[in-house]
């Protein structure tokens, strides 16, 4: 029987990767770094290998996958519509594989290979956090295990901790999802602020403001769900800039035109120089409450559990939620 061009095309992708090795993974390995850098030449320092090999690694990667991954050129590095899927997947796998290399050190009574943590910004500031004590009290413990720390938002965070990119995740509290472990570790408090632009900023201490006042201001608020986005809410403020960090608020706020929540160990700084102030602090405040989160399932490794309980002492706390 004659062989149709359109089948022996759909065969030969069918046959692109067939079994994984461990060049395959080196490769993938290679892909990560590349587009964590934002680029070949970036890259080349994290791998410790030349530019020109780099490129022939993603060359090699590519013609194994039968995709074009990304783009390079005068423009600059930019991955395709298949590289991007191609990322995801690798940072899921790649996971996978670290766990498993965890497991197997677990069978053998000892902590070893990567723990990538991952904390919402602005944590490094803030008096009562002691991640950096739990950190020591680990490494002390663990030598051989190389920590990853990362800052991100809320929601790659549980999203990292679920599909194992992350082992621990530290965020505020603001929903519970039965996929996860959670503990109690410390809590901020969030301060309205103006900027030194703002019509409120020289306004008479005496003179009073209600929640329901608020509303005449632009208020600068956090684009996805967390305590800051649930206040905005139920206070009816009235968000016209929105911003993905603290980072950004802040520099929302310094504009002059917005009104937003900000950690005051954060913000201290920016008051300290006359750059904002807080906003009748007694009343237009809430707290945060940060927690740990572990993935239920599979078992965190040694080293998983270990860290977490370091954080967990390292906060006066005693368990899980």
């Amino acid at each position: 029987m004659q062989v149709k061009p359109t089948d022996a095309l759909n065969t030969k992708k069918r046959a692109v990767l067939g079994q994984l090795s461990d060049m395959d993974l080196r490769l993938l390995q290679v892909f990560k770094s590349v587009v964590d850098c934002g680029g070949m030449t970036a890259a080349e320092l994290e791998l410790n290998i030349g530019t020109s090999t780099v490129s022939r690694h993603v060359k090699d990667l590519e013609t194994r996958l039968g995709l074009v991954l990304c783009r390079r050129g005068r423009a600059g590095f930019a991955l395709t519509a298949e590289g991007q899927r191609v990322y995801e997947e690798t940072l899921r796998l790649l996971a996978s594989v670290e766990g498993f290399r965890n497991s197997i050190d677990d069978i053998h009574s000892r902590m070893g290979g990567a723990l990538a943590i991952a904390v919402f910004d602005k944590t490094a500031s803030n008096p009562r956090a002691h991640i950096g004590e739990a950190i020591a009290e680990f490494t002390e413990q663990a030598p051989d295990v190389h920590l990853q720390l990362h800052v991100a938002s809320i929601n790659a965070i549980e999203r990292g901790v679920m599909d194992g990119s992350y082992q621990v995740g530290i965020i505020p509290a603001h929903r519970n999802s039965h996929s996860l472990l959670y503990a109690e570790l410390f809590s901020e408090t969030m301060l309205l602020y103006c900027g030194a632009q703002h019509p409120l900023f020289g306004a008479d201490p005496g003179s009073l403001l209600t929640w329901d006042g608020l509303q005449a201001y632009h208020f600068a608020g956090l684009g996805y769900h967390s305590p800051n986005m649930a206040l905005s809410h139920s206070a009816g403020l009235s968000r016209k800039a929105t911003g993905f960090d603290q980072e950004a608020i802040a520099t929302l706020i310094l504009s002059g035109k917005f009104l937003g929540f900000l950690p005051d160990h954060y913000a201290e700084g920016f008051e300290r120089r006359g750059q904002m102030r807080a906003v009748q602090p007694a009343l237009f405040r809430y707290p945060c409450n940060f927690v740990s989160l572990l993935r239920r399932s599979p078992q965190p490794s040694r080293a998983v559990q270990a860290f977490h309980d370091c954080l967990v002492r390292a906060h006066g706390k005693t368990g899980t939620l």
